[in-house]
């Protein structure tokens, strides 16, 4: 069984960003979470990430089909 919560390390894993990514997503709100008991202590549910990455994909889309998007850098 998948945990519910997730840790900033363990979003910072499954999106393949810096710890100050995955921070900047919770604070400003674009990735909801809740706080746990000390002040840095944040716990991101599952379904919220899903959800998230789900808006980006059609954010993407979006971009796309208007001919907006970003050439993808090489890796």
């Amino acid at each position: 069984m998948a945990p519910r919560f997730l840790t900033l390390t363990d979003v910072t894993e499954i999106l393949n960003v810096s710890p100050q990514q995955a921070r900047a997503l919770v604070v400003s709100g674009d990735l909801p979470a809740i706080q746990v008991g000390g002040r840095h202590v944040w716990r991101v549910e599952a379904t919220e990430l899903e959800k998230y990455i789900q808006r980006m994909y059609a954010q993407t889309r979006a971009r796309a089909g208007r001919g907006a998007a970003e050439p993808l850098p090489e890796d």
